[in-house]
């Protein structure tokens, strides 16, 4: 009780306060204060440095400019990219914006300039063709055009054109190639913020979130993979803060920990296809320990009605994503299905503690594309 009434918290928090790493910023972040910069300078004349940006969830953290180029048309800045002491391959890459003005009712219009991906295969949030730069990163863009616009009296239509020095050669350490992103990196992040990566800190942070929403007496917690799908836990269950766990990639770690020192239920959200990793029986759901098993969903498919044609699509996809929307478009569920493969597999980690556990599956918007109801062991 004594972590709790001193304010102690779990999650991303907690690791940084436990270990003293420093956190740095996402690709998204940095291409977001780089094209702030340029609009500004091309409205303007003059670019802010350092230029400060509102990030999802309020911080306003300023950018210095490493590059800045004004021509009559067009505007270009530039930033560092400081990933802080996560290992990042992203970490001192140099992130350019380049702004041009469109007509009036143009929009906003983004382009990938060099180093920067070209989306070249379904199943992806992005359509075929379009550039990898990902929808929280184009959103931000967007408010920060818009907000400039309103400040210095611009229209706000505008073409963003994104490249990254030496991105292509970068990108060949990611999985993009793999992915059909060619051509360079992609733009990504959804808090604007990178949190340095340690195994043992956050483990102990989840450890630790757990212990402080029992001394606050918390009968339902949540251990969720990112900010998307923790969203969608506390929109769908009302759960107050305290009950939330970072769970990231660490579900293993979650469920030991609640076999030794459990809760009245547990809610798994998570992006869909870190969640089939969870289904198939994967603890450490990180990209490069475990890794989405398409033989493994066609054969879920294969359960849930799909004929082979269907199952033989699912696994030749792209993405995992991509599975479940081809499942969709036939009237099979496979988001469901793997997420009730994935309490299955949490209930087995329990081992009969007594744990009532649901799933939620999302897309990278936060749509629901799966769920299984709580099932605890008097249920079995």
């Amino acid at each position: 009780m004594a972590e709790a009434e001193a304010g102690v918290s779990g999650g991303r928090g907690a690791q940084l306060e436990r270990t003293g790493l420093r956190h740095g910023w996402t690709t998204g972040a940095c291409a977001t204060a780089a094209a702030t910069a340029a609009y500004t300078a091309l409205l303007t004349g003059d670019f802010p440095d350092p230029v400060t940006i509102a990030l999802p969830k309020g911080q306003r953290p300023a950018f210095a400019l490493a590059a800045e180029e004004r021509g009559a048309d067009r505007a270009m800045a530039a930033v560092v990219k400081d990933a802080g002491d996560d290992p990042d391959v992203t970490h001192g890459a140099l992130i350019r914006a380049t702004v041009r003005a469109l007509p009036p009712g143009g929009g906003v219009v983004f382009r990938a300039g060099p180093g920067v991906g070209t989306v070249t295969r379904p199943g992806l949030p992005l359509a075929v063709g379009e550039p990898a730069v990902n929808p929280v990163p184009r959103q931000m863009m967007t408010e920060h055009i818009a907000s400039v616009a309103a400040r210095h009296g611009g229209g706000g239509d505008v073409e963003i054109e994104i490249s990254v020095d030496h991105g292509e050669e970068i990108a060949r350490s990611t999985w993009n190639p793999r992915l059909g992103i060619l051509g360079g990196l992609s733009i990504l992040g959804t808090t604007g913020i990178v949190v340095p990566y340690s195994c043992s800190a956050w483990i102990d942070s989840i450890r630790r979130g757990v212990d402080v929403a029992r001394a606050a007496g918390r009968r339902h917690v949540a251990g969720c993979t990112g900010s998307t799908s923790e969203k969608v836990a506390v929109a769908t269950h009302g759960l107050p803060e305290d009950a939330l766990l970072d769970m990231g990639d660490f579900a293993g770690a979650v469920l030991k920990y609640l076999r030794r020192h459990p809760v009245e239920r547990l809610t798994i959200a998570g992006g869909f296809a870190k969640l089939s990793k969870l289904a198939a029986g994967h603890l450490d759901l990180h990209s490069s320990r475990s890794q989405v098993d398409k033989g493994f969903l066609a054969e879920l498919a294969r359960r849930g009605g799909a004929d082979e044609d269907l199952a033989a699509a699912v696994a030749a996809a792209n993405t995992g994503l991509e599975t479940v929307q081809l499942c969709a478009a036939r009237g099979v569920p496979l988001g469901d299905l793997v997420a009730a493969a994935a309490r299955e597999v949490a209930l087995g980690v329990l081992r009969g503690a007594p744990v009532a556990v649901d799933v939620i599956c999302v897309d990278r918007a936060g749509t629901v594309v799966g769920h299984a109801a709580p099932r605890g062991p008097r249920d079995a």
